[in-house]
């Protein structure tokens, strides 16, 4: 038998509690993709850039001070993986991924938590499916050994399309780019811009292809846990709506409507927006994009709510609009039963194989006749609707990762199964500065459609009784500010 000095073992313990510590630290990773999902993602970006390219990701930069960090949505789409200024690196010869990542960080995980890095590769290579895992510092030199980007077959694909990171869609991304470069005194340059210009001054010879048209047809059809994802961030939404409407009445503020909502959100899992929540009372409902929220609802108007959580990366996008002293009059009953039976019309005609010039041709026929014999309160309200039967608006845009996600499905593009998009029958009363509008997210299934966001109060009656309900804003009513203690 060996007797040890008591110190030695106080640091055999210690020693022993630390590894075990180390041992039992959680990692941070999705669960709601496959190694198998990931893998056929990749497989097919091989398919299309061929056997003479390589592909490189870039992935999203740190965030400064407390901000707290999310991927990319390209670069999780293909991998699942949360650690910044991370790198993919497809190999069209070989068929192999690797990721290039930071090296550990051990001051940062002692506040944060555990940061997949460089030193978890066999971890990584189990979680995301990839073949390689190194520091971030060899990608230049894979570049090289991939063999690929040799003249005369020297191809690059990389995004060039601005990255989505959160509450942003790529429109409106494109046109901050826009307003920035109108700006002398900033710099227009953007993230993607300086990376090519990066790997075109360690590597003249290579020829850069832009990969986003081969990831937007990806993200066009949405697999079967892609849908589940929308589906649960559409029901969050509608459930969001719905406590909006309890909780509305005259004398509250468009920003009450929005913390009701939030909290449906936080309280189901969601990390934030989807996109900054679109609340209009009255005439501010006119602005497609009102975002200020400042004012307060006023009896006799209709209130517009358009509002989606940012869900586990996936988002959706719904709309309603109410009376916010809970009753429809004569001339919002007429207006408003025109766009749910828009809605309806539209919705009937959707299934693979359509365009949605044939969907919008075909629904504006039924509410043609849907008008006739019709009484409105005004003759600018006739008017309006009428407008609304030529206004090719009503079909709208895919949604997914992004609220207006990537890719198209209007004009010539015809229905495929997968696809989820917006139908958003839309009417403007242009004299008195109104806006009517209701919006629904569609599935295209393999014999027509499904309506994801059918169960949001829709008709007159599910609404008026809707609003009846008591909702959060009357349970906990707001503290008056400036708040005085008793």
């Amino acid at each position: 038998m060996i007797l040890f000095k008591p110190k030695y073992i106080t640091l055999l313990l210690f020693s022993i509690f630390t590894i075990s510590v180390q041992a039992q630290t959680k990692h941070h990773y999705q669960t709601d993709f496959s190694v198998d999902n990931f893998k056929e993602r990749r497989t097919k970006i091989y398919k299309e850039i061929g056997n003479n390219a390589v592909a490189i990701i870039q992935g999203s930069a740190g965030v400064p001070g407390f901000s707290v960090f999310r991927q990319t949505n390209t670069f999780y789409y293909l991998c699942g993986l949360e650690t910044s200024h991370s790198y993919l690196l497809l190999n069209g010869k070989t068929k192999t991924t690797s990721l290039y990542l930071p090296h550990r960080d051990e001051g940062r995980e002692k506040g944060e938590g555990k940061v997949l890095s460089a030193e978890d590769a066999e971890l990584i290579k189990k979680l995301t499916g990839v073949d390689n895992v190194y520091g971030i510092e060899f990608l230049s030199r894979d570049i090289i050994k991939t063999g690929l980007i040799k003249p005369p077959s020297a191809t690059i694909y990389t995004p060039l399309s601005p990255a989505e990171t959160g509450n942003d869609s790529r429109d409106e991304l494109l046109y901050a780019q826009a307003r920035t470069a109108a700006d002398p005194w900033e710099d227009a340059t953007s993230r993607e811009a300086k990376f090519v210009k990066k790997i075109k001054s360690a590597f003249p010879s290579v020829v850069i292809k832009d990969l986003s048209p081969i990831l937007d047809q990806m993200r066009l059809i949405k697999s079967k846990e892609e849908i589940n994802l929308i589906r649960q961030a559409t029901q969050i939404a509608g459930l969001g709506i719905i406590e909006a409407m309890r909780s509305t009445k005259p004398g509250i503020y468009e920003y009450q409507l929005d913390a009701a909502a939030k909290y449906i959100y936080y309280v189901n899992g969601s990390r934030g927006d989807g996109y900054a929540s679109i609340i209009g009372g009255g005439t501010n409902a006119y602005y497609g994009h009102y975002f200020h929220k400042k004012d307060v609802l006023k009896d006799g108007d209709l209130v517009l709510m358009d509002y989606a959580p940012d869900y586990r990366y996936y988002t959706s996008d719904v709309t309603r609009i109410w009376p916010v002293n809970g009753k429809f009059d004569k001339a919002q009953t007429a207006l408003y039963n025109f766009i749910i039976a828009y809605r309806d019309a539209l919705f009937k005609y959707i299934k693979p194989g359509v365009t949605s010039g044939e969907v919008l041709e075909k629904a504006a026929a039924d509410m043609k006749k849907y008008i006739v014999g019709k009484k409105f309160v005004k003759p600018s309200h006739l008017k309006a609707v009428q407008e609304g039967l030529v206004f090719k608006g009503h079909f709208q845009h895919p949604v997914g990762m992004a609220v207006h996600d990537v890719a198209r499905v209007r004009g010539a593009v015809k229905l495929k199964p997968g696809m989820v998009f917006t139908i958003d029958p839309m009417i403007w009363l242009r004299d008195e500065r109104l806006y009517i509008r209701i919006e629904d997210v569609i599935l295209v299934t393999e014999t027509g459609a499904e309506n994801m966001s059918a169960f949001v109060p829709t008709t007159i009656k599910e609404v008026e009784n809707t609003i009846k309900e008591k909702g959060l804003t009357e349970f906990n009513p707001p503290v008056i500010l400036p708040f005085k203690d008793k």
